[in-house]
């Protein structure tokens, strides 16, 4: 493999293809209840429920996964949570069929969906250090992170012209098919994966202690981890539920949800293809960075008044985002061992999403108590930028790496 270009790499193409496919579908079954929930409802506390449905069991379930990436092979575990979530969406296109989709049904749906990737997303980014040479870390975390935002471009797309024209089934329908395609793709005989590095199975309470003292002892992946939980519980995690608020409250269609989520993950797009391309060596100093940028345009996103410009302003947002998590996980897993590779990026992963559903339900609540939209984003964004600046002046260390 020493030498070989990435695209020349059989198993980093389909795990690439698998990708495209898995996260579209994923975002279009986001896109498609998201405008259910609004359009059925109308009510942004229903659908923070929903949220917090997709995000609560995920959280449970992380860090468990990563113990499960680290003892089994990871292609298994993709093709099977890629498998599993085509069922609950066949599941979710019948309900709709019959005019049998009821709330509570959602909730759980949208609840199986979150446990299984909270099986994915460890294997799959701990899966990467495996295939791939260390000199090609950056390029392929870039493509990889290029693969995930292709959701926020596509995914909602997709969804939109589908809901507009066929309906909320429809849109299900052509995700089921999709969340297909990438388990046939990532299935385990197509892929030639290496050996399981952990040979020494313990109890998983254990496993996950050990993950946790290994984060413990280092000051980069501490620093790394505020960052992240920084940028997800005050920019990325309130996103979810005012993009489709303020689409609503603006008198928008579902084209025009598509067309802002769209705007957000052509942004992260245009960050991932820098990245891929340019080599970062501070990468810590590149991520806080980048957590400034990101603050910064959700500052003008709150105080922008009508649709056109924050579709504008959201790709500013998804751009200064990508130089925040690609050059961390990048350094994150140069620096990790594959024994407990699994488990660290599942801390990693908890850390980007754990706080999400705290966001959804301070927004929901905040909402329902008459706060303005606007005054609740601008105080996220505050409170974001004043541990923003801590950071800059006190890590140190993390900035010179």
């Amino acid at each position: 493999m020493e030498g070989q270009a990435l695209f020349k790499n059989r198993t980093f193409v389909l795990l690439f293809v698998a990708g495209i496919f898995g996260v579209v579908s994923f975002s279009m079954f986001l896109t498609t209840t998201t405008w259910f929930v609004i359009s059925e409802s109308g009510s942004a506390s229903s659908l923070g429920l929903v949220l917090i449905a997709a995000t609560v069991p995920r959280i449970a379930m992380m860090i468990f996964g990563g113990v499960v990436a680290d003892r089994y092979k990871k292609t298994t575990i993709m093709f099977l949570a890629n498998f599993v979530q085509a069922v609950l969406l066949l599941i979710l296109y019948i309900l709709i069929k019959n005019d049998g989709l009821s709330l509570s049904l959602l909730l759980v749906i949208a609840a199986g969906f979150g446990m299984l990737d909270a099986f994915f997303g460890p294997a799959s980014s701990s899966m990467i250090p495996k295939i791939v040479e260390k000199s090609q870390l950056q390029r392929a975390n870039a493509l990889f992170q290029g693969v995930d935002q292709v959701s926020f471009v596509a995914g909602p797309i997709i969804a939109g012209i589908l809901m507009e024209s066929v309906g909320v089934s429809g849109s299900y329908f052509v995700a089921m098919i999709l969340a297909l395609l990438s388990a046939v793709i990532i299935y385990p005989r197509f892929i030639n994966e290496g050996p399981v590095a952990l040979q020494e199975k313990q109890k998983p309470i254990k496993e996950i202690k050990e993950g946790l003292a290994y984060i413990r002892n280092s000051r980069f992946l501490l620093t790394g981890l505020a960052v992240l939980i920084t940028l997800n519980f005050f920019v990325f995690g309130t996103l979810h539920i005012a993009i489709p608020f303020l689409v609503e409250s603006y008198g928008g269609t579902p084209l025009n949800l598509s067309y802002m989520e769209a705007s957000l993950g052509i942004g992260l797009v245009a960050g991932t293809g820098v990245l891929s391309t340019v080599l970062i060596k501070r990468k810590g100093r590149t991520s806080l960075f980048g957590l400034l940028g990101a603050l910064i345009s959700y500052v003008i996103f709150a105080l922008v008044p009508n649709l056109t410009m924050l579709t504008v302003v959201v790709f500013f947002i998804g751009f200064s985002m990508s130089f925040v998590f690609i050059p961390f996980f990048t350094a994150a897993q140069e620096q990790t061992e594959d024994y407990i590779m699994g488990r660290v990026m599942s801390i990693i992963f908890l850390a980007m999403n754990g706080f999400d559903p705290i966001s959804y339900a301070l927004v929901s609540g905040l909402s329902a108590a008459d706060i303005s939209i606007q005054v609740i984003l601008l105080s996220f964004a505050a409170i974001g930028l004043i541990i923003t600046t801590v950071l800059f002046k006190k890590a140190k260390t993390y900035q010179s790496l």
